[in-house]
């Protein structure tokens, strides 16, 4: 199973719209605010996901995103998210990739800034496929050379290649 087979140019993003905010509203809690800035990147990762023409309803999508996020968290650590939900909403299986540079708030396991988001969907019955992914993301690109290669990516076709060359 290639991980290129599922992701094309329009499904990745080199840099994220979504930034960190200077500071909070006065009256929002931390968590609020904390919160809002990841309901944004998911809200960008569906419309990568959408791309696919794989989403039947995107708006249904980023709530069922939103709330798997809400049980846990899935910044996995090591700069890595990995938003993933199984869900009518995909007609298929597809998955998108977007970098943030700097770095981004994301409650990653590890406490640090995530900056690179791979989101993962499937319809529910494509367990086996969806879990497969899943684990190969977070070996792949667990690795400090997959992360430098990322970074260095300078249009989306590199990405691609980049997915490509060290899913062997």
């Amino acid at each position: 199973m290639r991980l290129t087979r599922y992701l094309k140019p329009p499904q990745v993003r080199l840099e994220l719209e979504t930034v960190m905010p200077e500071e909070k509203p006065e009256e929002w809690s931390e968590s609020r605010f904390l919160w809002s800035v990841k309901s944004a990147i998911l809200q960008e990762l569906v419309g990568l996901l959408d791309a696919s023409g794989k989403v039947s309803n995107p708006k249904r999508l980023f709530h069922d995103l939103e709330n798997r996020e809400r049980k846990a968290t899935t910044g996995i650590g090591g700069g890595i998210a990995i938003p993933h939900v199984r869900t009518m909403q995909a007609k298929d299986f597809t998955i998108c990739f977007a970098r943030c540079t700097p770095g981004i708030y994301f409650n990653s396991l590890d406490g640090e800034p995530v900056h690179f988001f791979f989101g993962v969907v499937a319809p529910p019955y494509r367990d086996k496929l969806y879990l497969e992914v899943y684990k190969k993301v977070g070996q792949v690109f667990g690795t400090e050379d997959a992360r430098e290669a990322l970074f260095a990516a300078v249009d989306e076709h590199e990405v691609i290649r980049i997915v490509s060359a060290f899913d062997e």
